[in-house]
């Protein structure tokens, strides 16, 4: 029997990330690459051809499931923010080099498994943001791209004109399902990427998603691209424009000070640095604003993300207990500061080998808290 879901713009959401899904990253699901050189879902395509299609689709149905959603429910988790590549429908997407002989070489299917995910969702109450996470010649140069090292999508108009077709497929067929809360326009667009484009590109998708999903049913969500909240102050004012949302992501595993951090310095990082950023963007910013993606990652071997393997965690200075307190004491500074913000979705829901990336691990552990709906009694 499904349940009520609140869709109201202002409700708060306390999410997890069903990454390594439908978009496959390496560095999440590394048996699934065991034997193959390919690093992204597009060289996993194209170098097995039409073996692809039976391993695929059996990871599809077996990563997640129903069962995942009812732990999420219970958990007092209220939403899920699933990344979808810009060949979730199929063909007829543009032609990128790294295809090789292949037209198009991306498995079917994937729309049908987004349906489930509705359904379960559905069936236990909780919200859905659709997120463009991979486009047409990838955005950003990353694994979650679809493309490694490849940055291209800002530069053919036939990448970005498909882009907007993809998101306007989205919004005419999930725009009457109950879950549907918001649909974010691109994840994660490079850096280097012009202000100005990204400007034009959300506000033609606004348009898109608006044909089809009324302000006041689902927001219009786009990244900041890494750059200052600032560059976008004025953009998509209201009354002219509705229900947007800003999403930021907080990561402190990346920049070479980051990685060289104790614990007590990934603490205040979160705890004073970003509850000051959090007031600063909630005061002047112009829109409401979700943390798309955060963990309690933090190792010193951060690059073994995306290294092609051995897949360990780094070696640890502390104890076991030294080590359960680090990770509580970094994801409790975190939650704190993103319970500012409309909403946040930890990065990710699951991985294989990597657990502080991990939620539902993390939960196991006693790294995170075991229940999320205190409001509710919980």
């Amino acid at each position: 029997m499904n349940q009520i879901v609140d869709k109201k713009p202002g409700k708060k959401l306390r999410g997890v990330n069903l990454g390594g899904w439908l978009v496959l990253e390496k560095w999440m699901t590394p048996s699934l690459f065991e034997g193959l050189q390919a690093l992204d879902e597009t060289s996993f395509c194209v170098e097995l051809g039409a073996r692809a299609e039976p391993l695929l689709k059996r990871h599809w149905e077996t990563f997640i499931t129903r069962e995942d959603f009812a732990w999420l429910a219970k958990t007092g988790i209220n939403a899920v923010r699933i990344p979808v590549g810009h060949w979730l429908f199929g063909p007829d997407y543009p032609y990128h080099r790294a295809y090789g002989a292949f037209s198009y070489p991306y498995v079917e299917g994937g729309a049908d498994i987004l349906d489930y995910a509705f359904d379960w969702a559905e069936e236990h109450g909780l919200h859905i943001v659709l997120d463009l996470h991979a486009a047409p010649g990838c955005q950003n140069g990353f694994d979650n791209g679809g493309i490694l090292t490849v940055c291209e999508w800002h530069t053919r108009p036939d990448y970005i004109n498909y882009s907007l077709d993809i998101l306007g497929r989205l919004a005419e067929r999930y725009h009457g399902r109950p879950a549907l809360h918001a649909i974010e326009v691109l994840n994660e667009p490079h850096r280097d990427t012009d202000t100005a484009l990204l400007k034009k590109y959300t506000g033609d998708a606004y348009q898109r998603i608006r044909q089809y999903c009324r302000a006041e049913d689902v927001a219009v969500v786009f990244h900041d691209g890494f750059r200052s909240f600032r560059e976008y102050t004025g953009f998509l004012p209201e009354p002219a424009f509705n229900n947007v949302v800003l999403d930021i992501h907080r990561y402190l595993c990346f920049g070479r000070a980051e990685i060289d951090a104790d614990i007590y310095g990934h603490i205040r990082e979160a705890a004073v640095d970003w509850k000051h950023e959090a007031d600063d963007i909630i005061r002047n910013s112009g829109h409401a604003t979700y943390v798309g993606e955060w963990s309690l990652g933090m190792d010193s071997r951060v690059e073994s993300l995306w290294a092609k393997g051995p897949f360990a965690p780094a070696p640890q200075a502390m104890d076991a207990l030294q080590t359960a307190l680090a990770h509580r004491g970094y994801a409790a500074a975190q939650l704190l500061t993103f319970e500012k913000y409309l909403g946040w979705f930890f990065w990710s829901y699951k991985t294989e080998t990597m657990p502080a990336w991990c939620f539902r691990e993390c939960v196991n552990r006693g790294w995170l808290p075991d229940k999320f709906d205190f409001d509710n009694g919980g």
